[in-house]
């Protein structure tokens, strides 16, 4: 393994500086919770080793987002990030083929390079409306195929796939002899219906998620892999436990409260994101110098700039962040160009939002 920092994390907020930006809309979450937004303290624990696949009513509550998905085929994770990280060493070799729908996130791309496996790009097109390719994604196959990743809802363009082109997904990878991985981290956010859990599209199918970016607490690091294969179940359980043994008992006691009272949490910022979402869409349909594919789920979308601002695309974001105090993720982050840049909509006020909006529109014009 050879391990590089990614650029999304060299040049992430916490990274940068939180001082420098008045107007954050580079996060890709729902605005971070304190506990007593949740309306919880943590009780006098036992700060023991705890059960290694996660907390057993904590998986269960997984479990039932998804038909025929049971406790035993859930696996809680160190984040979302600790659980791709779990799939890519499990499955991949340096004489593996992984094929990867891009862009994607950052981890998907990064660990499989480290792990030095031979790796084919299926680029999203802006032009196609960042829609997936089932033909060219069936001509990247080869005998050494291992693995097929893609997020849906998508990172960081917002777009989902429909459910005919999820099954479509499911039905490649079975006749290829591969797993599929769906990182469905946003699923919770999907603003117009959520599609079925990965995982219970076949015993080849793997999903992983988090609570962090629908539920805004990223700092519990909480995530899971799910499948309804055992052997691949028992692997992961073993990286796991190699990596760290357990989980935090204090991150999956909150996690359990959380998920029991998941829809009283998810409905109103589901209801707040469709307007947030109304807003951009309202905001972007009177700039001209910018396009885009409306979001569908998560937080984010990926603008385009119809022309390069004055001074290129580096003096623009430079000015975005220097003079108008705003700051979003541009497009290298996930190897595209960048004159295309995330837009976080979901973790600001709504207060910052729209000033983020009003500097981004003043900075394309110098």
């Amino acid at each position: 393994m050879r391990y590089v920092r990614m650029p999304i994390e060299v040049e992430s907020p916490e990274e940068y500086g939180y001082a420098r930006i008045r107007n954050n809309l580079s996060e890709s979450s729902v605005a971070d919770r304190k506990l007593s937004d949740l309306g919880l303290a943590v009780p006098d624990l036992t700060l023991l080793y705890g059960e290694h696949r996660g907390r057993e009513r904590l998986r269960s509550l997984i479990a039932a987002q998804g038909e025929g998905i049971g406790r035993d085929d859930v696996l809680v994770t160190t984040g979302a990030a600790g659980a791709l990280f779990i799939v890519a060493t499990s499955l991949l070799g340096a004489r593996d083929h992984l094929v990867v729908v891009r862009p994607n996130y950052a981890t998907n791309l990064e660990t499989p390079r480290a792990i030095g496996c031979a790796t084919t790009h299926v680029d999203l097109r802006f032009e196609d409306g960042f829609r997936i390719d089932l033909d060219r994604i069936a001509a990247s196959f080869t005998p050494a195929t291992k693995l097929l990743s893609v997020t849906c809802p998508h990172n960081p363009t917002g777009v989902m796939c429909s459910e005919a082109e999820l099954r479509a997904l499911a039905e490649l990878a079975h006749r290829h002899g591969c797993y599929l991985l769906v990182d469905e981290t946003y699923r919770d956010l999907s603003l117009d219906g959520a599609l079925p859990l990965a995982a219970s599209l076949g015993d080849h199918v793997i999903g992983v998620a988090s609570l962090s970016k629908a539920f805004g607490v990223p700092g519990i690091r909480l995530g899971w892999v799910v499948t309804t294969n055992a052997t691949l179940q028992e692997t992961f359980l073993a990286a796991k436990e190699q990596i760290g043994i357990c989980g935090s008992v204090i991150d999956e006691w909150i996690g359990e409260r959380i998920m029991e009272n998941r829809a009283a949490i998810l409905d109103p910022v589901l209801a707040e994101m469709r307007r947030r979402r109304k807003r951009v869409a309202d905001w972007i349909a009177n700039e001209e110098l910018l396009e885009w594919v409306p979001p569908a789920g998560g937080v984010v979308c990926f603008p385009r700039m119809r022309d390069l601002p004055p001074g290129g695309t580096d003096a623009f974001y430079r000015r975005l962040l220097d003079v108008h105090g705003t700051y979003v993720g541009p497009g290298h982050w996930f190897e595209m160009p960048d004159t295309c840049f995330r837009l976080g909509y979901g973790w600001p006020t709504a207060a910052e939002l729209e000033a983020g909006l009003d500097a981004i529109s003043r900075a394309l014009r110098g």
